[in-house]
């Protein structure tokens, strides 16, 4: 391999360790579910079942169920939903974490110059691997269910999967807003009758 292949080669390396991890650093991703035996046209109403899978052990409700309630109840409410008692759609959470470790070299690294030699001079380059690098995180996994009332059945499911991050843990209600948003951009249904505003005017 000539010096010029060389060196190409590194940098081919470098670039494809950088979008590696560029890919990872992505938000979490959304899975959702429908039961073909679900007649979206008939749901008007909703609310949550007791207790909430994310209520406290005791059976007091959470401050995450809380802020959960309130996602929800903005998505529900803007697609004509209304929430009473003895609903069309109970509404579930769950939530579960588990500890992940990964590990992985930062890539190599290239180093190059102009040396002497003897009154000669050419271009030396030289790749550097550093150590793996041990990462541990929490890995989270957010269910909302809504499951039809009269049949007992889950009607429709959503799913977030994602690292928790710390200022996830700092701002829980930012969070929850934002993966119970993506989460109902998987929900293409509306109440029956209800018409949708139209978007806001571009800028």
């Amino acid at each position: 391999m000539n010096t010029e292949t060389f060196r190409l080669t590194a940098r081919i390396l470098v670039i494809a360790g950088a979008l590696a991890v560029c890919a990872c650093a992505t938000g979490p991703k959304i899975f959702s579910n429908e039961s073909p035996n679900a007649d979206f046209r008939a749901y008007k109403t909703y609310n949550y079942q007791v207790p909430l899978d994310t209520d406290r052990k005791d059976g007091t409700r959470s401050i995450l169920s809380n802020h959960l309630i309130n996602a929800v109840d903005r998505e529900m409410r803007a697609r004509g939903y209304t929430r009473i008692d003895n609903p069309d759609l109970e509404i579930q959470f769950s939530l579960n974490t588990k500890e992940k470790i990964t590990s992985r070299s930062s890539g190599p690294s290239v180093a190059g110059g102009y040396y002497g030699y003897r009154g000669r001079y050419g271009y030396g380059t030289t790749i550097v691997y550093s150590d793996p690098q041990i990462r541990q995180y929490t890995e989270g996994t957010l269910n909302i269910d809504l499951v039809d009332n009269e049949q007992n059945e889950l009607a429709w499911e959503g799913i977030a999967i994602g690292k928790i991050r710390d200022e996830d843990r700092a701002n829980i209600e930012v969070a929850v807003n934002r993966v119970v948003a993506e989460i109902f951009l998987r929900y293409p249904y509306y109440a029956p009758g209800f018409v949708p505003p139209p978007p806001p005017p571009a800028e």
